[in-house]
């Protein structure tokens, strides 16, 4: 009786970052969870504990394709997606169909399933801000052809489709635009400033800055980002909703804390900034915090412990694989 009670839940991107820790909060929360994912940029590693467990499975799918899940779903969380511009500079095309044509079939799965779906935006549709901190109300200032337009305009399409299937077909849907979050299971590799410095400074490298530094960021820890989405998915508001952190510091100042959290020897050099990167992120929460009851609970600097403390374990385990 009690399986047949539980809510079902999609979850794609499922062995990525983000969704990854949505899987283990579904799981404590009861449901039944359904986790798909391409590995592209995901790695079964992040969801590998969950695999022994009668309300978990997992489908090596890529949803630019078409989805088929049996049985009934409540939710879907549309989650897959390249998400850092080492990523979908690699693999432009991929992002823009998972943004698009993956976004198409999982809205067709939703209709067919009568399921609520959320969508991931991301800040990144603000684009180059001329306005801080940023508000939903703001259409953003994107270059759509250039090297991050690829990302930018694939969710900037998402959010356009998603609302199309809302108002044109009803549909129970949710926007949530993501502000840079961080915490354990980001990849070293990333290429996003947070893991590139903690990595840098654990392995007692020079910390590579773009430009001068001065471009600011506001960074969210994974569990207050993952709260959010929770409050988000279950509250009645179909318009796209910020979560983030909207505690702001320079990306030289994030270095600077990271080489006093890691005790390194490490300096900060500074190299070319790429095209179109922002110069500011802030989100404006108002909506969260009204809405959801939301804000962010966990500081930087216990957040940047545990995620530094993460990395130091990875460095040791890849020492120990090569010998």
């Amino acid at each position: 009786m009690q399986q047949k009670a539980r809510k079902r839940i999609l979850i794609t991107g499922a062995a990525g970052f983000l969704g990854s820790h949505l899987c283990d909060r579904f799981i404590r929360e009861n449901y039944h969870v359904i986790a798909m994912d391409n590995l592209i940029t995901g790695a079964l590693e992040n969801i590998e504990h969950l695999f022994h467990l009668a309300n978990f499975e997992f489908y090596h799918h890529d949803v630019s394709k078409f989805v088929h899940v049996p049985g009934k779903l409540d939710y879907i969380l549309h989650f897959a997606s390249p998400a850092s511009p080492i990523d979908y500079l690699r693999i432009p095309i991929q992002t823009l169909k998972v943004g698009s044509l993956g976004t198409h079939n999982l809205l067709g799965l939703a209709k067919d399933k009568q399921a609520r779906i959320l969508v991931a935006s991301t800040s990144e549709v603000y684009g180059d801000p001329t306005v801080s901190p940023q508000s939903e109300e703001y259409w953003g200032n994107v270059n759509p052809v250039g090297p991050r337009g690829v990302y930018d305009e694939a969710k900037r399409f998402q959010e356009a489709m998603t609302m199309a299937y809302h108002n044109f077909h009803g549909l129970d849907t949710r926007i949530v635009r993501i502000f840079n979050t961080f915490g354990p299971r980001m990849r070293l590799e990333d290429g996003r400033a947070l893991p590139t410095f903690i990595a840098q400074a654990l392995r007692g490298e020079d910390l590579t800055v773009f430009g001068n530094g001065e471009q600011t960021r506001s960074f969210c820890y994974v569990s207050d980002q993952i709260e959010g989405i929770y409050r988000l998915l279950h509250a009645e508001y179909h318009e796209p909703l910020n979560i983030g952190n909207p505690e702001e510091l320079s990306v030289k100042e994030v270095a600077e804390e990271i080489i006093a959290f890691t005790e390194s020897k490490s300096k900060i050099i500074y190299t070319d900034l790429p095209i179109d990167d922002p110069k500011q992120r802030r989100p404006d929460i108002t909506k969260a915090k009204n809405i959801l009851g939301w804000e962010p609970r966990v500081s930087r600097k216990e957040g940047l412990m545990q995620t530094i403390a993460y990395y130091q374990q990875r460095l040791k385990d890849n020492i120990k694989q090569h010998k």
